[in-house]
């Protein structure tokens, strides 16, 4: 059986079970709501109303009150410099509908074989993520001694660059003494000649 129904200036045709989507009623989530039917089918007779079927009751239950997907309102005149952008989401009402006339919409249940999929499905997701972690404690493990012997190999290098360097400076160092020395033997031999002379 289903029913054409008016809420919010437009039309919906519903059945039992159904999940429709009308404009917002002032209703809280889990309420029931009522509303107007203009026609009712069974599939053998139709009923039509003038303009509403007062014998026949639609009821829904609220399910949620949330806002559609934005939709851009852009207004734009050419040559005035005048552009205006404006964003807007209408507000709306899910309803499903629980009875259509003395139809009741039946209780919905979850297949037994539905649960047992879910629940491994569960299972299979919590042994994976304690195998990633599992895996991630092993190559941070494996990471660290790795990270320690270039740091010994680099300590070690300097060292052996040290002493080479060290070397050469005291080596240049000497040669320069011996070259200041050597002109202040000549001077004092030049002396001793003079004073010879001079007897």
């Amino acid at each position: 059986m289903y029913a054409i129904i008016k809420s919010g200036g437009k039309q919906y045709k519903v059945e039992p079970g159904m999940v429709i989507k009308v404009e917002k009623l002032d209703a809280e989530v889990g309420s029931e709501v009522a509303f107007e039917a203009l026609l009712t089918s069974d599939g053998k007779k139709v009923a039509v109303g003038d303009p509403i079927l007062k014998d026949v009751a639609v009821k829904g239950k609220v399910l949620a009150q949330d806002k559609a997907k934005k939709v851009i309102v852009f207004k734009y005149k050419p040559k005035k410099d005048y552009r205006k952008k404006q964003g807007h989401r209408q507000p709306y009402t899910k309803v499903e509908i629980t009875q259509v006339g003395s139809e009741v919409a039946p209780a919905k249940e979850k297949p037994a074989k539905a649960a047992k999929v879910e629940t491994a499905e569960k299972t299979v997701k919590a042994e994976k993520a304690t195998a990633a972690k599992t895996e991630a404690k092993k190559t941070t493990a494996a990471k660290k001694p790795a990270a320690e012997k270039p740091a010994k190999a680099t300590a070690e290098k300097p060292a052996a660059a040290k002493k080479p360097a060290a070397k050469k400076p005291a080596a240049t160092g000497e040669k320069k003494v011996t070259t200041a020395k050597k002109p202040a033997a000549k001077t004092a031999e030049k002396k001793e000649t003079a004073k010879k002379d001079a007897e």
